[in-house]
């Protein structure tokens, strides 16, 4: 099987890129900036089986006009050019999967992927665009899965390489109040999840990677504090958190309590369900 991936370079991209290779699939980067030529882009696709979608700038930092110009431009610009050019490809991939975020969930109810308490905010918007470019190729007669990542926890990078150093100090704490709900998922669920989807053919529309026990931000705290062996009194109180991040402050402070329901239903066996199982692993991976 020949995959194509947008985003490889990244922390999630990478690991796919490692995960698929030792599976034995041709794996192959796309790289799509604003004056990439359509041909260029037909030319890696022609041909592949599935091309998955990563391509978007990080959503954690402070969000200012500019930047939030960056946020949309790289998602969206980068899904429709992808999507125009399969409408030119003489052999298309069968099968488009495109990150997503749980950021499109609204911050007051509790989700499944059936869930249509949708947010309104900047980052729920951005979301739902980005996933509207990727459902356009379903006109094609491609086969699109949408991942919606929850927060993603592995050794290396992403999330927990931000959070062990202070953690590993004795300077963690909680973030805000410490009472917002994080879903996440654990890397290696992650890249299991998108072959999940991949190999199950009659599979489609969106779904929730997330892992099925969510965590609050507090009860997160004392986890990775009993883990390490290090106390966890320090604290960001909300007010430094927005201080410093601005409107992207919501990316730490807002509650997404989101469950995988389609993931479960279909038969995938998550293998770090629980947080505690998660850390014990990025510790045990680290030492």
């Amino acid at each position: 099987m020949k995959v194509v991936i947008c985003g490889m370079s990244g922390f999630v991209g990478s690991a796919l890129h490692d995960f698929f290779t030792a599976q034995h699939y041709e794996v192959i980067a796309l790289s799509i900036r604003p004056d990439t030529s359509v041909d260029s882009i037909i030319s890696v696709l022609n041909g592949s089986d599935v091309v998955i979608n990563l391509a978007g700038a990080n959503i954690l930092g402070r969000w200012s006009t500019a930047y939030k110009k960056v946020l949309r431009s790289s998602r969206l610009e980068t899904t429709t050019a992808l999507t125009h050019a399969l409408t030119h490809c003489s052999n298309p991939p069968h099968t488009l999967v495109n990150a997503s975020a749980v950021g499109v969930y609204d911050s007051y109810h509790q989700h499944d992927e059936y869930s249509h308490h949708l947010g309104t905010d900047f980052l729920a918007t951005l979301v739902q665009d980005w996933e509207e470019a990727a459902m356009s190729a379903r006109d094609l007669g491609t086969r699109v899965c949408i991942m919606r990542f929850g927060v993603v926890y592995g050794k290396g990078g992403g999330a927990m390489e931000k959070m062990l150093p202070p953690f590993r100090l004795g300077l963690g704490g909680r973030m805000g109040d410490g009472f917002q709900m994080i879903s996440w998922i654990h890397l290696e669920d992650l890249v299991r999840a998108c072959l999940f989807l991949i190999q199950n053919e009659e599979l489609d529309g969106i779904f929730n990677f997330t892992t099925p026990e969510p965590i609050c931000n507090l009860e997160q705290t004392k986890k990775m504090g009993k883990q390490l062996h290090r106390p966890t009194f320090f604290s960001m109180p909300e007010w430094v958190v927005k201080m410093l991040f601005g409107e992207g402050s919501c990316v730490m402070l807002d509650s997404k309590e989101v469950y995988p329901r389609r993931l479960q239903e279909a038969g995938f066996t998550f293998r770090y369900p629980t947080f505690d199982s998660a850390m014990e692993q990025i510790v045990h991976d680290q030492e």
